[in-house]
């Protein structure tokens, strides 16, 4: 049942184990269901779905609340994870079920996908056409409980999925943010930017924010994605911020790092690819055993009160959940 306070967005994008883990854990997101949608079968299975004889789409429906998280920045949130120029399907998986698609269920979200869409055709950031559908919603079929949240469940072949189907390729190619040495120099100081692009520490318990206390979120220095929230904030002793988790842990990469002769598992932003620190297992085991060390050189704070007037303001439910 979809609250006064919620509506229901539907999108395809081709494999939809793919497209749950970016509107997962965002600010607003109540739910995202795989499912089936746009064909004339009823309760498709999934081998069917795949035999392209159903006419169904491979989908995912989210319920969200516009008042955080607006059909607009689901619709921009959808783009950034297809080919919107692909007739055939989604990179490595071809075939009508997996064909790109906004279905919409009012006016409103036809005429604002509509508008995305124009604009997107108009930005000249694609040399072909953007051939993306944009279709009333159907019935919309939940896929079989192992397809729901693939990314979690089985996050291994997830990661070797998204990788080989060319998908995570073409997502860092064509809308991940590009930043030239140049750019970057002029934009950071030198600190930040040996501690961001050359995999620098800055010195423990000199830098800005390991004493910080104040409410508010973290956002990279570079990309102003967030990443921390004070919430999880904590004084670990060590002379750098510590948090217990990210906010969202899907814009956090974790890779093994062994460099100066250790074994270390180094924590880098997903969006700006910027190098943040690392995560240890000697954290407060309450809170799930983690702490995330991580550079006051790469962050950005963005205290409570400020985060409506600098865009951030689907963050302050994190504030008012507390």
């Amino acid at each position: 049942m979809v609250h006064s306070d919620q509506a229901l967005a539907t999108f395809a994008g081709g494999c939809f184990w793919c497209m749950v883990e970016p509107f997962d854990q965002q600010p607003g997101i109540i739910s995202v269901v795989s499912g089936y949608t746009g064909g004339h079968k009823d309760n498709p299975t999934y081998e069917e779905v795949c035999s392209d004889t159903t006419g169904h789409y491979e989908a995912v429906q989210i319920t969200y609340d516009p008042n955080i998280f607006p059909y607009e920045k689901l619709v921009d949130l959808f783009w950034k994870q297809i080919d919107p120029t692909d007739r055939g399907g989604q990179f490595n998986d071809r075939g009508s079920s997996y064909k790109s698609a906004i279905f919409y269920h009012n006016s409103e979200q036809r005429e604002i996908a509509e508008a995305s869409k124009h604009a997107l055709s108009k930005s000249n950031k694609f040399d072909k056409p953007i051939v993306t559908e944009i279709l009333p919603a159907k019935t919309f079929y939940r896929a079989e409980e192992k397809h729901q949240n693939y990314y979690q469940k089985n996050s291994f072949h997830y990661r070797l999925y998204k990788q080989g189907s060319g998908r995570e390729a073409f997502i860092k190619n064509h809308w991940k943010p590009s930043y030239s040495k140049e750019e970057l120099k002029s934009k950071l100081t030198s600190l930040q930017y040996h501690v961001t692009q050359e995999n620098g520490t800055e010195k423990p318990f000199q830098n800005d924010y390991y004493a910080t206390e104040d409410e508010g979120i973290y956002v990279d220095i570079v990309s102003g994605e967030p990443l921390f929230s004070s919430l999880d904030k904590y004084d670990a002793g060590c002379g750098w911020p510590s948090f217990t988790k990210p906010i969202n842990r899907n814009e956090i990469e974790e890779s093994l790092d062994t460099s100066h002769g250790m074994r270390r598992i180094e924590v880098r932003s997903k969006g700006a690819d910027s190098h943040l620190g690392h995560v240890f297992d000697d954290g407060p085991t309450e809170f799930g055993g983690t702490r995330y060390c991580i550079n006051s050189a790469a962050l950005r704070f963005i205290p409570k009160h400020e985060l409506e007037a600098e865009g951030y303001g689907a963050y302050k439910q994190l504030f008012n959940q507390s």
